[in-house]
């Protein structure tokens, strides 16, 4: 066959493009538990970190599965919760306290949000820290969900100050915050 005819260099292109998808599929197949164990592992810190639980080593998180635990002999509620930011995917835990009414900790992360905006809900631990102490009731009234994000807070006691410059994606929180806790009203109103 002549090397510089056309049926050469397409049958020479077709073999290196099986040859370079099996050894993708390969790779794939081969880290996918990897894969799967770090993704696990990345979840479990996101639930402890909604615990004010920070700074761990990966063998001190590996196993922990909890959404009721014991921090400093208090029983504490874990909430997991998904939504949308402006680019993609947000998602969260927001802990709670015995009383079922009292924030505990809080962790955001976000799948695709701009860098120094909307990933701050992922990136500044202070933001996040803004949650610990507020009210998830407005009073008495446990009827619905009063946490939120907001761009001018006018109840500091439920509400938390909006990520400067990322509107779209504080808006998602304060969706998120009220759907994802709203599933779970009948257990947050029980004794």
């Amino acid at each position: 066959m002549k090397t510089n005819s056309n049926s050469y260099t397409i049958i020479y292109s077709a073999v290196i493009v099986v040859i370079v998808a099996f050894l993708l599929a390969f790779v794939y197949q081969a880290l996918k538990p990897m894969q799967t164990a770090n993704e696990a592992l990345a979840k479990k810190k996101q639930i402890l970190y909604s615990l004010n639980i920070r700074n761990l080593d990966d063998k001190a998180v590996d196993g922990s599965e909890m959404f009721i635990c014991n921090v400093d002999g208090k029983t504490k509620y874990v909430f997991s919760m998904t939504g949308m930011g402006l680019w993609g995917g947000i998602s969260g835990y927001v802990s709670v306290n015995d009383d079922k009414s009292t924030v505990y900790g809080a962790y955001f992360n976000h799948e695709s949000e701009t860098a120094g905006l909307g990933a701050e809900i992922k990136d500044n631990q202070q933001w996040q820290e803004k949650f610990q102490g507020k009210k998830l009731f407005k009073g008495n009234d446990r009827s619905d969900i009063a946490l939120s994000v907001q761009k001018k807070v006018t109840d500091p006691e439920t509400q938390v100050d909006a990520v400067t410059g990322a509107t779209l994606t504080s808006n998602g929180v304060a969706n998120m915050l009220h759907n994802g806790l709203g599933k779970f009203l009948k257990f947050l109103n029980s004794k």
